[in-house]
């Protein structure tokens, strides 16, 4: 599915530090230094007759549940005519990093609230980006059992409310065995690179019909 992006629109990323990159400590970049900012570019420079406003609200070390709870006050006044979630991962992480579990259950229910709320009063085109990880150690191939799910659920999601659906794991793990190693798209098995933001802002584009 591709989107219907207009020359005039407001598009708003949500996300954790995959789609912050940056934009919380430099206040001179707030749209972060990552694929956000990449796809951006890319955006303007195929219409650059048109009037797109692109907003950046991620935080880094941002779960579901956090994203849920900060909704409201981060889209106040925005009316944005596209909204492109990535989240996942932090649930994920947490359970293996201090014992935090995110069930599939919560995970979906905060997920699915998130996008109702997107859509609350507005006809906003809805992204999802697939949560992803590409292991670099042994110990992160055992993560699988616990995000693998949560991609599902985002399937079931982005079918359940006619969104557009960026597939960034199967995406970035089979760019990882083309460039030789997972160390080349993310260094630490979470954390684009450079090459893999430009993976994601291109896919990202690519459903813009760009």
């Amino acid at each position: 599915m591709i989107i219907s992006l207009r020359n005039s629109a407001t598009v708003l990323f949500q996300g954790d530090s995959i789609t912050e990159v940056g934009r919380l400590s430099d206040p001179g970049s707030p749209l972060g230094q990552g694929y956000v900012r990449l796809a951006a570019d890319l955006v303007r420079t195929a219409r650059p007759d048109g009037d797109i406003t692109f907003v950046n609200r991620a935080v880094g070390g941002d779960r579901v549940s956090d994203l849920r709870a900060r909704w409201r006050d981060d889209s106040r006044g925005l009316q944005p005519d596209v909204v492109s979630v990535l989240i996942g991962v932090n649930d994920t992480w947490c359970r293996y990093r201090s014992g935090e579990v995110t069930s599939s259950r919560s995970y979906e229910d905060d997920y699915r609230a998130v996008l109702t709320l997107a859509r609350d009063g507005s006809d906003a085109q809805l992204i999802l980006v697939e949560p992803f990880l590409i292991p670099v150690t042994e110990e992160q191939w055992g993560w699988r059992e616990d995000l693998d799910p949560k991609i599902h659920v985002v399937r079931r999601l982005a079918e359940e409310f006619d969104a557009a659906l960026l597939a960034a794991d199967g995406l970035l793990n089979q760019a990882a065995r083309t460039a030789g190693g997972a160390e080349h798209i993310a260094g630490d098995g979470v954390h684009p690179t450079p090459l893999g933001h430009r993976l994601l802002a291109d896919a990202w584009t690519a459903l813009a019909g760009l």
